[in-house]
């Protein structure tokens, strides 16, 4: 996205977005213009029918979508917001809305209990003030409470259980918190999930070694959401000669759960994110990036999270010792290129679940996520292969910076 190459909508103004490919929900529409009045969207309109009036911004031909909405993505350029500072936050930030990503979730992972609770207290700061860059819908949450067992990158130092007592600190922070993952089968995880649904958080089933029968009690106390599908979570499994199906076959079966995908191409192979797509489907599968400080830097480059030092290899962000994906250096837009590429998924399914199937999990779908009339004017123009032209939020182009 070249900086110099975008206007500034006139506040208040209304505009057009003229000779782009429109992609709804459901299709792609030609020969349409999106009308923008201020911050909203007018809706679509016939070219002719825009007016002199009109501030006209021709696509060349290239894609008009929603904002992207990543609601797991942990940062980028060599920074995490576990690093808890503005510089970092307005980087990352700012980085994802020049990939056009308009909407995310902060998210971070592990740390001792009082630097988690600083960590908190900053991401709240930062949300009472209006900032440049893509849009800080509140956080999400790999909490501490995650199985050793499916650790994945994370650090065991900083692991704990729910029923510790530590939970109670976390829950100081609900007003911020949109989504809480953790391990459905550790003592005290049932107590804390129904807390957290009756504090409007979402319960999320990630890094776990649960059981169906697991999944199926979290649900009941309030379970609504899996995190990344079979990244650093249970599957089948024989104890004696009964097979137990794990989280896997329950993100898969249970309709009752939303369920992220990483969509980076190196976490899953083809043929997962195929199997993914045809059970789970377009309305409850959003992808996402898990992009860690990795992002946008170069193979062979080091970088730090939760303590640890990783290595970006071959495109995906590695243990150093090769054990284990240390998250995704893919940004969100590129990730549908993936999805359309190698899951053989529709554009328009593709974009949804990165723009709308977000927008409702994270419950701003009333107002962001796909191109309505009176919805935010978050928008996106893409080239071919995703790669971002300029970006709008609320009615004003980024600049890029």
């Amino acid at each position: 996205m070249n900086p110099s190459a975008i206007s500034s909508a006139k506040p208040g103004r209304r505009c057009a977005l003229v000779n782009g490919r429109i992609v709804l929900p459901t299709e792609v529409v030609s020969g349409k213009a999106v009308m923008i009045e201020g911050r909203r969207i007018l809706g679509l309109a016939s070219p002719g029918d825009v007016g002199s009036a009109t501030d006209r911004f021709d696509a060349g031909g290239r894609f008009i979508t929603p904002g992207l909405i990543d609601i797991h993505t942990h940062g980028a350029l060599g920074h995490v917001f576990n690093e808890g500072t503005d510089a970092v936050f307005a980087e990352i930030t700012r980085e994802n809305l020049r990939r056009g990503v308009t909407s995310l979730l902060m998210t971070i992972g592990p740390e001792g209990m009082d630097d988690l609770c600083t960590l908190l207290e900053r991401c709240r700061a930062w949300l009472r003030e209006p900032r440049d860059g893509a849009q800080v819908l509140g956080v999400h949450l790999e909490s501490p409470y995650i199985n050793p067992a499916q650790k994945g990158a994370m650090n065991e130092a900083y692991m704990r259980r729910p029923d510790d007592g530590t939970a109670d600190r976390l829950l100081e922070f609900g007003d911020i918190l949109r989504i809480f993952m953790l391990a459905p089968e550790l003592p005290g995880a049932l107590d804390l999930i129904a807390r957290l649904a009756r504090q409007g958080i979402i319960p999320a089933a990630g890094h776990t070694m649960a059981h169906d029968s697991h999944i199926a009690a979290a649900m009941q106390a309030g379970l609504r959401h899996v995190t990344h599908l079979w990244s650093a979570m249970s599957a089948t499994v024989r104890e004696g000669p009964w097979r137990k199906p794990g989280l896997v076959e329950s993100a898969l079966l249970f309709d009752g759960l939303t369920v992220e995908m990483i969509s980076d191409g190196k976490h899953l192979p083809p043929t997962l994110m195929k199997l993914a797509y045809k059970c789970v489907g377009p309305d409850r599968l959003c992808a996402i990036s898990d992009a860690t400080s990795g992002a946008g830097l170069p193979d062979g480059a080091r970088f730090r999270m939760h303590g640890m030092e990783y290595e970006v290899c071959d495109g995906v962000g590695m243990m150093l010792d090769r054990s284990a994906f240390a998250g995704s250096t893919t940004l969100l837009n590129h990730a549908i290129a993936v999805l359309i590429r190698d899951a053989d998924i529709p554009l328009p399914e593709a974009v949804r679940m990165a723009s709308l199937v977000p927008a409702r999990i994270a419950g701003v779908d009333g107002r962001k996520g796909s191109i309505e009339a009176g919805k935010d004017a978050d928008l996106a123009i893409f080239d071919e292969d995703f790669t971002a032209h300029r970006v709008m939020v609320q009615g004003r182009w980024a600049d890029g910076a």
